[in-house]
């Protein structure tokens, strides 16, 4: 069986935890407290860290605050191999400075989704990824066509790879058939969880990692969970899947940013505010997350 253990070898295996970003009172990013949620993430099982992804609201950074957090993600994780991160840019080229700069940090890999600024062919996206590959640091690639419109579809998946232009797939489709294509498009292509509430399903389908967001709020939990859930042992997987889902799936909706942050304060940490042009959360939904996270508490998770 393949192994999902994080090795300096392969090192976007294991839990790599897509992170929220500390942000003050005045929307300015703290450094600080960024660096040791960081640290603390790698303390309680964590294996490595993905900054600027969606969950770290990368799109409404300046170049240098982006920058930034990729230098300090390095520094406080004690090992760049450990970090990855997301490299996403409108353009190809900036996507590929995107990956030097990271690369010239000493991370161990980069996160990119595909051109999403209109809905691009196949050819635009396989010239998206030959690009940003040059760069010489491995690519995982993002499928989320929920967002971008733009479907990595295994078919698709097994052409980048064979072409040496990415290592893995961040599946966040939540299709879970799709493993088992992949698999066989693509045999050595890893397959990383992309969505917290289909972990058990694609664990048990052969994923190798998680890019994960409900570990900034619950690491040890979480993972407990994905270490058993990929060793197959169902007998502690199932239990706490079940007693964790009503919160993970909160990972895969509209408001996950606020909604990771808002369970971060509830279980201590401070998740803080959001940039605009979200807002926090308010009605329904702020009971939903509250009522999730306080279950959790409730059931000894941390």
């Amino acid at each position: 069986m393949t192994s999902s253990s994080w090795n300096i070898a392969r090192p976007w295996r294991g839990i790599m935890v897509a992170t929220a970003l500390p942000l003050r009172d005045d929307l300015s990013v703290d450094y600080d407290a960024y660096a040791e949620h960081v640290a603390w993430l790698i303390e309680n099982g964590c294996d490595g860290v993905v900054p600027n992804g969606s969950l770290g609201e990368y799109q409404t950074l300046t170049d240098e605050e982006r920058a930034r957090v990729v230098r300090t993600a390095v520094e406080a994780a004690g090992d760049g191999a450990r970090v990855m991160p997301g490299v996403a840019a409108y353009g190809s080229a900036e996507a590929r400075r995107w990956a030097e700069q990271a690369a010239e940090a000493g991370c161990g890999s980069v996160l990119l989704l595909p051109p999403n600024a209109y809905r691009a062919d196949e050819q635009a996206v396989r010239a998206h990824y030959a690009q940003t590959a040059k760069a010489g640091v491995p690519v995982v690639a993002y499928n989320n066509p929920i967002d971008t419109k733009v479907d990595l579809t295994p078919a698709l998946l097994a052409e980048l790879h064979a072409a040496g232009h990415i290592v893995a797939v961040k599946e966040f489709t939540g299709d879970v058939r799709r493993a088992y294509e992949i698999a066989e498009l693509a045999p050595e292509l890893d397959l990383l969880i992309g969505a917290d509430d289909v972990l058990l399903e694609l664990a048990l389908a052969g994923a190798v990692g998680w890019i994960a967001g409900y570990p900034n709020a619950f690491p040890a939990s979480c993972a407990e969970l994905y270490h058993a859930a990929v060793a197959g042992d169902l007998d502690t997987a199932l239990p706490l899947y079940r007693s964790l889902h009503s919160l993970l799936r909160w990972d895969s909706k509209v408001e996950f940013v606020q909604s990771i942050k808002l369970s971060m304060d509830i279980a201590g940490r401070r998740g803080g505010p959001v940039r605009p042009p979200r807002v926090p959360l308010t009605g329904e939904i702020e009971a939903g997350v509250r009522a999730a996270t306080e279950k959790a508490v409730a059931d000894g998770h941390h």
